[in-house]
């Protein structure tokens, strides 16, 4: 396997097919023109990619839960309750642990086991087992747009599945849904594997029918500095587009500080349509989605809605396309569907509430924009160079050399040397940039950053910094400040 960002052929693609779709029983039921067929007849308003479409002309910023449960008809129930109770303008189907794993027979025993114990035995919902039948029952039963969410190293038969069975989104990519989700699944294969997806998408986009790609964009969620999840997104998102997708959302994790959240959207939305149109990819429709704050969050409900909605506000306020939306119940494990909904509610009216308050364009915003646009740029033009112009066999290059590298990831292929820790007005910079592959200017500014805030705290600049950032937000603030 020779990795390249190079479109696949129908011949090798229909090569590999063959065997994917024989990796557990319901993959026979995949028909590609039948599923044409079946895609024509979903109204536009089930149609993600038409949503997000009119959405960006008219400045909305629509909201999106996640949710999954084991069985269909709990499913329908929760998303249309999601729906309908908690105002959700998309809707999503998040996949269980196991499927994403590819562990199809544990899935079909934890189907048996939650209808006779009444209830979801699993954290999501096994799409692969429910088969092409089940994901229409689904599509058919809810009123709005659907979208996969999961984390899958290889997610080629959920694709198939989801797809032909009337998804019209899919989120993931060969390394937002490795790095952070896999300890030793190696990135040629990841992104080997999700050219598969993403060429699935293309041919489906051949046939006249658009389906939505998002990467996954927070990666690991804890603290994550624009510059490292913008380079991973525009990067998959270049892979899709050379696969024929032809509408992508790219996305955003909340760090905390309204002027780096708001840049860091704007400057993710001009960097990649910048680098798309430089690549050869002019024909691409382009969306943004932010996600509110990712790591830890407080038990008390009341204080988990302030996070919800400080998050909701810097969304609206930075115009993004649509919101990932938490629950107040964040930091106590699968919440209820009524405390899902009241994460949507609290979301919806902070947006209706800003949708006429345009966010003032500041010098201080504009410098953040700039140094999130410079930093990600250096990043993306090496991780081109060690490709020798390719972005596939570049990001492998790039992670051993540590050009690419997300904090706190499992994966043993991202070196984890750099250490994010917040300035002194809660933006995330980094302690140690690792072997980022930045100008000394970059470089100095995120020192002199990290020096004055260890200099206002009244202490060393250190790695405790870094640990009292991660549980800061749980705790009741955003810089991880020392006690005095």
């Amino acid at each position: 396997m020779e990795l390249k960002n190079k479109k696949w052929t129908h011949d090798h693609f229909y090569g590999v097919r063959e065997e994917i779709l024989k990796h557990w029983p319901t993959g026979a039921d995949v028909n590609f023109e039948e599923a044409v067929k079946y895609h024509e007849t979903i109204p536009a308003r089930k149609h993600f990619a038409k949503r997000l479409v009119k959405a960006k002309k008219n400045g909305e910023t629509l909201t999106q839960p996640r949710a999954g449960v084991a069985l269909l008809d709990e499913h329908i129930n929760l998303l249309n309750f999601l729906r309908t109770e908690g105002e959700a303008d998309l809707l999503p189907t998040t996949i269980d642990s196991y499927t994403r794993q590819n562990q199809y027979e544990n899935c079909a025993n934890a189907i048996e086991e939650s209808m006779k114990a009444g209830r979801s035995l699993l954290n999501g919902f096994p799409a692969v087992n429910h088969g092409v039948h089940g994901v229409r029952k689904l599509v058919e039963s809810v009123d709005g747009p659907l979208q996969v969410r999961h984390g899958t190293p290889d997610a080629r038969l959920l694709t198939e599945i989801t797809l032909a069975g009337g998804f019209t989104s899919y989120e993931g990519g060969g390394i937002s849904y490795n790095i952070p989700y896999a300890k030793s699944v190696s990135l040629e294969k990841t992104i080997y594997d999700w050219q598969y997806n993403d060429r699935l998408v293309g041919i489906y986009a051949e046939h006249g029918i658009e389906i939505n790609r998002e990467p996954f964009g927070p990666l690991t969620g804890t603290l994550v500095p624009p510059c490292i999840s913008h380079a991973v997104a525009i990067i998959e998102g270049i892979l899709a587009a050379e696969q024929g997708v032809k509408n992508i959302t790219l996305g955003y994790g909340q760090c905390g500080n309204l002027f780096q959240d708001v840049a860091a959207i704007k400057a993710l939305e001009q960097l990649a349509e910048e680098y798309l149109v430089k690549h050869g990819y002019s024909d691409c429709v382009l969306t943004t989605v932010f996600h509110q704050w990712m790591g830890g969050f407080p038990q008390d409900e009341a204080k988990a809605f302030a996070v919800i909605s400080w998050g909701a506000a810097a969304a609206a306020l930075a115009k993004a396309t649509k919101v990932i939306v938490k629950t107040p119940h964040e930091a106590l494990g699968i919440p209820t569907k009524e405390a899902n909904a009241m994460g949507l509610r609290a979301t919806k009216q902070l947006i209706n509430m800003l949708a006429d308050q345009p966010f003032p364009m500041t010098a201080e915003v504009d410098i953040e924009v700039e140094m999130i646009k410079a930093e990600t740029r250096c990043i993306l033009d090496k991780v081109f160079e060690l490709g020798n112009g390719d972005f596939a066999s570049g990001s492998v290059r790039a992670f051993e050399a540590g050009v690419l590298d997300v904090p706190f990831a499992p994966s043993q292929y991202s070196l984890n040397k750099i250490l994010p820790a917040r300035d002194n007005n809660g933006a995330v910079r980094l302690f140690d940039v690792g072997n980022l592959p930045f100008t000394q200017d970059i470089i100095d500014f995120h020192k002199a950053k990290i020096d004055a805030r260890a200099k206002e705290e009244g202490r060393k600049a250190s790695f405790q910094m870094v640990i009292d950032d991660i549980y800061a937000i749980s705790k009741g603030r955003l810089v991880g400040r020392p006690n005095k």
